[in-house]
């Protein structure tokens, strides 16, 4: 009986160290997957005509870009999802701004191609400026001022 009342306690404390490892494993895999996001806040006061400095999102990574204008009278906002490739071009897919609500989609490394509408009525832009990097562009006739957030 000795002998039983050892083996049963041997395995009684193999199968306690054999949880606790399942469970160390288990809950560092659950931390390497459950990353926390990043984030990049930009904003921006442009005069009519001018564009804001050049944004460079992370590459070969979707990224979540929200632009919004706060401008009275002509608060907007649209987003897209945006895949950058490094050295060759961006990549999007979204929606604009409540005026015309359109979905936005495309790829260009062309300097000037339009994005993503921000502002109600279709004068502010966030549009590629390199294969690289995307721009503000105000194309109002007056300033517009606003925010974009990049979530990564």
């Amino acid at each position: 009986m000795k002998h039983y009342s050892k083996l049963s306690r041997l395995a009684s404390l193999l199968l306690a160290a054999f949880v606790i490892t399942l469970t160390l494993v288990i809950t560092q895999h659950v931390a390497a997957v459950g990353t926390t996001p990043n984030a990049a806040f930009v904003n921006y006061n442009l005069a009519a005509g001018a564009k804001s400095a050049p944004i460079t999102p992370v590459g070969n990574q979707s990224v979540l870009v929200m632009g919004t204008c706060l401008t009275l009278g002509d608060r907007g906002v649209g987003s897209v999802t945006l895949l950058r490739v490094p050295g060759n071009f961006l990549e999007w897919v979204g929606l604009n701004s409540p005026t015309n609500g359109t979905i936005t989609q495309g790829l260009s490394n062309t300097a000037g191609t339009q994005i993503v509408q921000i502002d109600f009525s279709g004068g502010v832009f966030i549009e590629v400026n390199t294969a690289d990097t995307f721009v503000v562009h105000n194309t109002a006739s007056a300033a517009r001022t606003g925010n974009v957030l990049l979530i990564f």
